[in-house]
């Protein structure tokens, strides 16, 4: 796969050996791939598909990043809900999904990961969209939300880790399309987990 419209990547010059010993700079290519590296705020700022991707800075929380992800989208969504519809956020929630896939993948692309934890714009979409179904809520049953929706996210049980493992590249492969749908994919499937859990609880304890 051709990656001629990756965007631009910080530091991705290293020192590497000319056939004749001599050092020179110039950037390391296996098979289109770059080096894995660590999210920074330079790099968020560089380009808006990283600022998305990352979060608005809550992915670049050197402590449980996607945590901090959804405690972002979790106070986004009760200040925008405010001013903004039901209908309003389905239309947010579809045009966010739209954007993720480009700016999750170029994010990917830039940091040599197929799925960098700093990349926390899947945790927030999943989250927004829990919250969204589940409206009008009381705090309580957005925490039991939050509570859950983390289990499912980091632990990836059952459906979640089939859909976490499915579109993962081949040893070597650098990331691609099917690398930024996935990972949106194991978060969608974790906020459904969420919901259906949600949903039987209602139904068995009123």
């Amino acid at each position: 796969m051709a990656h001629d419209d990756q965007l631009p990547i910080e530091d991705a010059h290293v020192r590497v050996e000319t056939p004749t010993g001599a050092a020179s700079r110039g950037p390391v290519i296996d098979n289109g791939a770059v080096p894995p590296r660590r999210a920074s705020v330079r790099l968020m700022l560089s380009h808006p598909a990283h600022a998305l991707s990352l979060g608005f800075g809550s992915g670049l929380s050197p402590v449980a990043p996607g945590t901090a992800g959804t405690l972002w989208a979790w106070l986004a969504f009760t200040v925008v809900s405010v001013w903004l519809t039901p209908l309003g956020w389905g239309l947010v929630l579809a045009g966010g999904t739209a954007l993720g896939l480009w700016a999750c993948t170029r994010t990917a692309q830039a940091l040599g990961t197929s799925d960098p934890s700093a990349v926390v714009w899947d945790e927030i979409l999943a989250f927004w969209a829990i919250l969204w179904v589940m409206s009008p809520a009381s705090f309580r049953q957005q925490l039991a939300a939050f509570a859950l929706f983390r289990f499912f996210d980091a632990v990836k049980p059952g459906p979640v880790g089939w859909a976490d493992r499915l579109f993962k590249p081949a040893p070597g492969q650098p990331p691609g399309w099917r690398q930024g749908l996935g990972i949106l994919l194991d978060d969608a499937v974790a906020a459904l987990c969420t919901l259906l859990v949600l949903a039987l609880w209602r139904v068995l304890v009123g």
